[in-house]
């Protein structure tokens, strides 16, 4: 690994000394590139109609195309991890993003809907270097309660970036067509690469980079699997957003279809939620420098758990009002938004905090690790919108229970964590 390793990194720039003013604007340069990822999720959801109609595509190709890029994003998240523990973060991210922005191009100069489809999925194997990359720079930058703190800006900029960028397409559409949309993504891309190329900083020294090849990549991602310490906060990350991606897929039809809200009101609920996230994840900031991180997880699971039963709970009581006399009452549904909002704004803890054990031991694979919770989190999240999918709309109990169920094995996976704190193991054990 020496010398091949250390080959033409002597003009990288070194990452700043971890004091509070540097590593508070690297924090916001990370969160500006992790958008990527969420600003093309949901950007052009409001020109999923028009998409089809002028692509000549059938009913419901426009959502396929939404699975196309999240099949890419868990491709991508797997082999970029790996990628950056052996070339560094900044030169994967630097050609990714540079993948993304062409394909992004294409997606606007698409003409039929397998085209576009090819080329969304190119960007988001792309853009994947964004997704996970920066999580690794955090690993490689500070440690403890330090990286939950960092961490919990990039959730912020996670938990904005959903609610605004519908907006932002919406506006878009209003004034052109789809097509802008993914000319402008072209421009983000291309001032991402800039920001990437002459600010961002090489995180991980040349010294603690990794070999690369099929054999060792196995063999690595088969090492964190058995550690008892990442597989377990790796899971609670995982379910977290399988919660999170339950109620994104069963929400519409339960307040739409269920009770009855306005496209409008819909919105502002969609919002009130997404503050909640975006709250306990900067409340999760100011208390990790106080109370110990590990500590922190575990009461915000539990937490978690005691909304979705009472959320559950609700569930049943206006399924069987339902029963009785058609629309329930508006105090039912205050309730279960209630319920729904102690129960999500706890994945804004559980999240960065589940992140930071898992990737707390492995220093030299923090690329990979972080690779391997991306991948587990979008595959359990598809996981959770294909289950609710198969399941009865005439009720919120589905929506609550399959999040109740996620909730339920968080606290399992809580309770099998080793005793010991995360970090303290000898990175030199890899």
């Amino acid at each position: 690994m020496g010398s091949s390793a250390t080959a033409g990194h002597s003009a990288e720039k070194p990452v700043p000394e971890t004091t509070a003013r540097p590593m508070g604007w690297i924090a916001i340069l990370l969160g500006f590139l992790t958008a990527v990822g969420p600003v093309s999720t949901d950007i052009y959801l409001p020109a999923f109609p028009e998409l089809e109609t002028t692509l000549h595509g059938r009913a419901g190709s426009a959502q396929m195309t939404l699975a196309i890029w999240f099949v890419g994003l868990a491709i991508g998240q797997i082999t970029m991890g790996p990628l950056s523990d052996r070339f560094g973060r900044r030169r994967p991210m630097l050609v990714g993003t540079l993948v993304y922005t062409l394909a992004s191009v294409g997606c606007a100069m698409a003409r039929d809907i397998p085209t576009f489809s090819f080329f969304r999925l190119v960007a988001s194997l792309g853009a994947s270097a964004s997704l996970i990359i920066p999580s690794a720079c955090v690993r490689d930058m500070s440690h403890g309660n330090e990286s939950a703190r960092l961490m919990s800006r990039l959730v912020l900029v996670m938990g904005v970036v959903p609610i605004l960028a519908p907006t932002l397409g919406g506006m878009v559409l209003s004034i052109a067509s789809w097509r802008s949309i993914f000319w402008a993504s072209a421009v983000y891309g291309l001032i991402c690469i800039l920001l990437i190329w002459r600010v961002l900083p090489e995180t991980l020294k040349p010294q603690n980079r990794s070999e690369f090849s099929p054999v060792t990549l196995f063999s690595r991602y088969m090492m964190l699997a058995r550690d008892r310490g990442f597989i377990t906060h790796a899971m609670i990350a995982g379910f977290s957003c399988f919660m999170s991606f339950t109620y994104l897929s069963a929400a519409p039809s339960v307040f739409r279809g269920l009770f009855g809200l306005s496209a409008a009101h819909f919105g502002m609920l969609f919002g009130v939620f997404a503050v909640c996230m975006i709250g306990a994840s900067q409340l999760n900031g100011m208390l990790v420098g106080r109370i110990d991180a590990a500590r922190i997880l575990g009461v915000a699971v539990m937490v978690a758990v005691a909304g979705t039963i009472a959320m559950t709970a609700v569930a049943i009581v206006i399924a069987f009002a339902m029963q009785h006399g058609g629309h329930p009452p508006l105090w039912m549904m205050g309730c279960l938004i209630l319920t729904m909002m102690v129960s999500l704004g706890t994945t804004g803890i559980i999240g960065p905090n589940a992140t930071v054990g898992a990737l707390a031991d492995h220093p030299r694979f923090a690329g990979s690790a972080s690779a391997f919770v991306g991948t587990l989190q979008y595959v359990l999240g598809a996981v959770a919108g294909a289950f609710v999918g198969m399941l009865p709309t005439n009720s919120p109990i589905p929506m609550a229970g399959v999040m109740l169920m996620g909730a339920a094995i968080m606290l399992v996976m809580v309770l099998l964590r080793p005793a010991r704190p995360p970090g303290s193991a000898e990175a030199g054990k890899e």
